[in-house]
């Protein structure tokens, strides 16, 4: 009967989305097991529970060093690619002037550029210009890196903004920064929350193009658990990778309850 295949068809459904759901979890619940297993070396499944591979990554300078510098490097990145990204996507969005489809293609260009080759160029480009490898080198290279993902989520954000109320605002007198911060900006904070969460990630996270760029006294966090990988094989870098997944997914649940309140109010 038509109501019987229609249950079977969202039994499957269901079923399937369950079985992409725990293949996408997987690797992290084996990092996570491996991070409390009390053997000495990589292992899952776990034959007990321990913290001490975890107040061993605590007391690892190198570590925790490099988790500092990633999370500064990647706020600063964030902070940066709105600055410029969220500017740039309204001109985007808004307008239709000579040149701004190739300034599009130029912006969104660092997606489709494989990261080493970008990581080569950005660094032929630090040494050209002075700087070198190092935090400032870091900066540059993730602010490339994050500011696609935020032109391209606030484009979507300004193209279902209602172009009335900017109208409205402007016909009432109102200035343009008024209108900019009290009419626009408002509007597209969930966008804007999307757009920083995406940075911040794409910039904590990336190996490929930092690698490139780090210097012996600023290391990411990525960069100095790739380079613990050839030389350990304790359970420390699985217990940093938890930490790691854990603020992750903590700081992705925030900022998508304050995206709904935000619908809300």
């Amino acid at each position: 009967m038509p109501w019987q295949n229609s249950r079977l068809s969202l039994l499957g459904w269901g079923l399937f989305q369950v079985a992409a759901y725990f293949v996408l979890a997987l690797p992290s619940l084996v990092i996570i097991g491996a991070s409390l297993n009390p053997a000495s070396t990589f292992s899952f499944p776990p034959r007990g529970l321990t913290l001490a591979w975890y107040m061993k990554a605590m007391e690892t300078p190198a570590f925790t060093d490099s988790f500092l510098l990633s999370v500064e490097l990647a706020c600063l990145a964030t902070a940066l690619s709105l600055l410029a990204g969220t500017p740039a996507a309204y001109a985007l969005q808004r307008y239709r002037l000579p040149g701004l489809q190739s300034l599009h293609s130029l912006l969104l260009s660092p997606i489709v550029i494989p990261a080493i080759v970008l990581g080569i160029g950005l660094l032929m480009f630090a040494n050209l210009i002075g700087i070198g490898q190092g935090l400032a080198a870091l900066l540059l290279g993730h602010f490339v890196l994050t500011l696609p993902y935020v032109v391209r989520t606030l484009i979507s954000s300004f193209s279902l903004f209602d172009v009335v109320l900017e109208e409205a605002a402007q016909s009432l007198r109102a200035s343009w920064p008024v209108v900019w911060f009290r009419v626009i900006l408002p509007n597209i904070i969930p966008g804007l929350l999307s757009a920083a969460i995406f940075a911040f990630v794409t910039s904590f996270g990336n190996v490929a193009l930092s690698i490139f760029l780090v210097s012996g006294s600023a290391a990411t966090l990525p960069v100095q658990m790739f380079a613990a990988v050839e030389h350990s094989s304790d359970p420390t870098l699985a217990a940093v990778a938890t930490f790691v997944i854990l603020i992750t997914g903590a700081i992705v649940l925030c900022i998508d309850r304050l995206a709904n309140l935000q619908r809300l109010i």
